[in-house]
């Protein structure tokens, strides 16, 4: 027979887990890099961009358009790690409550 209330109970377990996973995603930090390290973003777990550092070398009028795209690549790597990294702290904050239910991909909850 179908326990609701033990359902009920891991649903509220899982949420519990869930918040104090999110809350916790903030001290999470990734990096992507671009132009072989001339130029590294930094972001955390609620998708911000902490710090961005560049070789003084691109710091010149000519290498304007160049800088703006190495930017935008290292940026678009440090979300791509960063998300990876939120992703497996969620399925571990909620492995052993959720339920593992083939062909249900819990992950994309939390991005």
């Amino acid at each position: 027979m179908f326990d609701i209330m033990g359902m009920m109970g891991k649903v509220k377990e899982a949420q519990a887990k869930i918040k104090e996973a999110q809350s916790k995603l903030v001290h999470l930090t990734a990096e992507g890099e671009s132009g072989a390290g001339l130029v590294k973003v930094t972001v955390n777990g609620d998708r911000k961009v902490l710090k961005i550092e560049m070789d003084e070398s691109l710091l010149t009028p000519a290498d304007k358009e160049m800088l703006s795209d190495l930017v935008v690549a290292a940026t678009n790597i440090a979300m791509e790690a960063i998300e990876l990294k939120i992703k497996a702290a969620m399925k571990n904050a909620t492995e052993g409550v959720i339920p593992n239910i083939p062909g249900m991909d819990l992950g994309s909850m939390f991005g």
